[in-house]
């Protein structure tokens, strides 16, 4: 029997390529996004395998009738995709109160809710598979990601805590990891800070890097789409996929520095336990 999808912001970018995705592999989908119009193509497609619903993932009532529509029309959801969300630039400082809260809304408290409201759908069958998607920015930060990068390593903290509880239960977690992609992430779709005087030698060069990047990123959504859409085919799939060449290399340099720090700071911060003759 072919896999229950439901798949959360479809309408462009990388929801849009595993929307694509599944529907190659023959699975059954239900194509989210905050206008059901902007996914009326998939519909058209393969009308009989697929199902669009109106999802603001800040709306509770508009999450759970997702899941509900999913439940009615095809029985099961075997794989949640929580891809929905946005990206910010700017510094710290430079960001309004709610445009922080905003960005958590959507990237943290919507995949929160989501995951919350398929848990008990895969609880009943026995098997699920919930997916992140996380960035490179949950792996580590950059000039001009603090808080983007503060909700993905806050979806993160989640997401390998939530591993753990539902492993027993049948239940698979894996959060993709794409360094750049050729998206929006870099165009339209960032929402960003009124620059500060105070950053401009700061932040200069990095808002000039990343305005360029848009259209130049090496990597593909399809074939990213392959990869998480191949990932739920493993029979051990991991917790963590980093997408792209970058992606990897930018893990590897950057869990290496983090053990190059634990190393030079271990002389501080190990000789604080009560000393072991204290220890009852």
């Amino acid at each position: 029997m072919s896999r229950v999808w439901l798949v959360t912001g479809t309408s462009t970018g990388f929801g849009r390529a595993i929307a694509a995705a599944v529907l190659a592999r023959g699975d059954r989908l239900v194509a989210t996004a905050r206008r059901v119009d902007d996914v009326a193509d998939l519909v058209a497609a393969a009308p009989d395998r697929v199902r669009a619903a109106p999802l603001d993932v800040t709306d509770p009532d508009a999450v759970r009738a997702a899941v509900d529509l999913a439940t009615a029309e095809f029985g099961r959801i075997d794989v949640v995709v929580n891809n929905a969300g946005y990206g910010s630039r700017g510094a710290f400082e430079e960001f309004t109160d709610q445009q922080i809260r905003d960005q958590f809304e959507v990237n943290v408290f919507g995949a929160f809710a989501v995951t919350r409201a398929v848990l008990p759908v895969m609880r009943a069958q026995g098997s699920g598979h919930v997916i992140q998607m996380s960035s490179l920015a949950g792996v580590r930060s950059a000039l001009g990601g603090s808080v983007y990068s503060a909700t993905k390593f806050a979806l993160e903290g989640m997401s390998e805590g939530l591993a753990a509880e539902v492993a027993p239960l049948g239940i698979a977690v894996t959060m993709i990891e794409p360094g750049p992609f050729r998206t929006d992430f870099a165009g339209r779709s960032p929402a960003r800070a009124a620059p500060m005087t105070a950053y401009d030698d700061v932040l200069g060069t990095s808002r000039a890097t990343f305005a360029a990047l848009h259209g130049t990123q090496p990597g593909d959504p399809e074939r990213a789409a392959q990869a998480v859409v191949g990932v739920v085919d493993l029979d051990d799939p991991p917790l963590r996929l980093p997408l792209g060449a970058s992606a990897f290399d930018s893990v590897r340099e950057t869990l290496h520095r983090r053990l190059a720090e634990v190393d030079a700071v271990e002389h501080l911060g190990r000789p604080t336990d009560y000393p072991p003759s204290a220890v009852s």
